[in-house]
């Protein structure tokens, strides 16, 4: 399997290079941040979910397209459990849940990409080259473009429901199951792959979110600075996340081909610990999305000050609802 899921690559064989100390490690720190990502994520996803359901209408094409990502982080999420405990223990589970989850990583993983790069997209149409028709955009619109878009990550991830397998992972002095590709070529296909997707998909968004800041630095209307800050907010943290770690993927694939003397294994100790701590960085961006939408998104933060206000009016005696109530319609608590 790629470099993304392999938690247990490292060959204790190798006298030259002991990296006991960098496996060590992650048993340690990744489990523990992984258990914090996947509570964040759950809440915050389910959240952004449950607002959507109660208080906007998917009429909007950017509602469906903020749909599609909770559901692409909530996907995403779903193989973090299967990874923690293979960060401790390595794979004690049968090689077709190898499969599916290797598959359902890189499908939200995949999709992940896609529905901000289509995000980016719409927005720069709407603020920068709007179109006739486009306040007229329908829900078929959305859900032509979603399936679309869940159609092209599927077909990505598939080399992993096909090529990923259980192998034998040798330790100094015993072995463990992993779950990975089963062969180097598509390892590298695979990392080369993500890579492609994200040199386009920066090369998509840095177009179209260098030509909106030029239309608002044009324009004085606050209407449009709010309409574009979550999206690129959404964007930027995905990039601070992921661009790292792909680098440092890309890095790895040159660090393991190269051969004594030209292998050094001090560097490669660093390049590890340094995938590491990237891949954490990166993971939790599945997490930090409703956040954005909770700080950036106005219209977000007013539906969760609703919710909780009901939920809150629920759990109080009858008498003591009704006077919030009428506080409440004065304006008077918030």
């Amino acid at each position: 399997m790629t470099d993304s899921l392999n938690y247990s690559e490292y060959d204790y064989s190798d006298e030259v290079c002991e990296k006991g100390a960098v496996v060590k490690f992650g048993s340690i720190v990744i489990p523990v941040f992984f258990s914090l990502v996947i509570t964040l994520s759950l809440i915050g996803n389910i959240l952004v979910l449950v607002i959507l359901a109660l208080f906007e209408n998917l009429k909007s094409l950017t509602n469906v397209f903020i749909l599609n990502l909770a559901i692409s982080d909530l996907v995403f999420t779903t193989g973090l459990p299967f990874w923690a405990h293979y960060h401790i223990w390595g794979w004690m589970f049968s090689e077709t849940l190898c499969k599916i989850v290797t598959f359902v990583f890189f499908t939200g993983f995949y999709s992940s990409v896609l529905f901000l790069t289509v995000m980016t997209i719409y927005r720069y149409l709407a603020v920068v080259q709007p179109l006739p028709d486009m306040s007229t955009q329908k829900l078929s619109s959305g859900v032509f473009v979603s399936v679309l878009l869940w159609m092209i990550s599927i077909g990505a991830a598939m080399p992993s429901l096909l090529y990923s397998s259980l192998v034998v992972i040798h330790h100094k002095d015993e072995h463990s199951q992993g779950c990975e590709y089963d062969a180097t070529l598509w390892k590298n296909i695979s990392i080369s792959q993500q890579n492609l997707f994200f040199l386009v998909a920066f090369a998509v968004m840095a177009f179209c979110y260098i030509q909106i800041l030029r239309k608002i630095t044009k324009s004085r209307s606050h209407t449009k600075n709010r309409a574009v800050k979550l999206v690129f907010c959404i964007v930027a943290v995905f990039f601070i996340g992921w661009v790292p770690y792909n680098v440092v993927i890309f890095l790895k694939i040159l660090d393991d081909h190269l051969v004594p003397p030209f292998h050094n294994c001090e560097a490669s100790i660093q390049l590890d610990y340094a995938f590491y701590m990237c891949r954490l960085i990166a993971f939790s961006h599945c997490c930090l999305n409703p956040v954005f939408y909770a700080f950036v998104g106005v219209k977000f933060r007013r539906h969760l000050k609703s919710m909780l206000h009901r939920l809150f009016i629920c759990q109080m005696p009858v008498e003591e609802q009704h006077v919030r109530v009428q506080n409440f319609s004065r304006g008077s608590l918030y």
